[in-house]
């Protein structure tokens, strides 16, 4: 029975120390793999190297257990939005909202992190998004700003593109989504509205005198013509024009009023005694 407890005993022990191992060996290759899922990439920094020049790509890779250690990148496009105020060239204050679709260079990936880190896009890009923003819109009068925003955006993104290339950050869109101005130059544009429209009214209401004068001095030429031929008329022929005119007027006359049903014509004279057809005579 001895030997049959230490035989049970020496078993339990290789199986604890195999299991140990394994164990062990377990915790070594766990230690020494690393994931690099899509859309990543990673860099290797190493204790004795310091960060290796070569880019990992996707998927799952080996490393030294304490000497090596994987960082990181997410390498796709992400927005970023950053407001500004800047002085215009006529010195007004415009507010602008900046986006733009960054990500980095993938084969400065060590030398981004070496230089910056991992948050490489939060310490740059509003900083030179707001000296960019700042040094477009001195270059423009307040009203260009809308009248030539194609050309503003233009500028904005070359100058970003090539600035935000300096610290191997690729920028895929630049766009101006906001702007804004202040309150004073929001007052003066509704003053120059309101004098333009003025402006205008006074310049209708002075052609429109224009042009009464114009007709009066029209009909008052008319009048003046129509006056001097019937003068020249009745000088010629006498008054026979006149009682022309009369005799067609009087004939006009008559006939609205034989055409109009609530009126009677009664002769003058003796034929006036006759009234609905009774005679004075009984």
């Amino acid at each position: 029975m001895s030997g049959g407890g230490q035989a049970a005993v020496s078993f339990l022990t290789k199986v604890a120390k195999v299991a140990a191992g394994l164990g062990l060996t377990a915790s070594a290759v766990s230690t020494s793999l690393y994931t690099v899922d899509g859309g990543q990439r990673a860099v290797i920094f190493d204790r004795f190297q310091g960060v290796l020049p070569a880019v990992v790509s996707e998927g799952t890779h080996f490393l030294v257990p304490w000497l090596q250690k994987p960082f990181l990148f997410d390498i796709r496009t992400r927005p970023h939005s950053f407001s500004s105020t800047s002085g215009t060239k006529d010195l007004q204050m415009v507010s602008l909202t900046l986006r733009v679709l960054a990500r980095p260079d993938v084969e400065r990936l060590p030398e981004i992190f070496t230089n910056l880190g991992l948050d490489y896009d939060d310490k740059v890009l509003p900083s030179i998004g707001n000296e960019v923003l700042k040094a477009v819109v001195a270059q423009f009068n307040a009203d260009q700003l809308l009248t030539d925003r194609p050309h503003v955006s233009a500028l904005v993104r070359e100058a970003l593109v090539r600035r935000a290339g300096e610290f191997n950050i690729v920028l895929d869109d630049v766009a101006i989504t906001h702007l804004a101005y202040g309150h004073d130059f929001a007052q003066a544009v509704e003053k120059k509205q309101v004098a333009q429209q003025e402006a205008e009214r006074s310049r209708f209401l002075v052609a429109r005198a224009e042009q009464e004068r114009r007709a009066a001095i029209v009909r008052a030429e008319g009048e003046s013509e129509s006056a001097r031929l019937i003068s020249d008329a009745t000088a010629l022929v006498g008054n026979g024009l006149i009682e022309l005119r009369r005799i067609e007027a009087a004939k006009e006359i008559a006939g609205v009023i034989a055409r109009s049903p609530n009126v009677s014509y009664i002769p003058s004279g003796n034929n006036g005694q006759m009234l609905l057809g009774l005679s004075t005579a009984r």
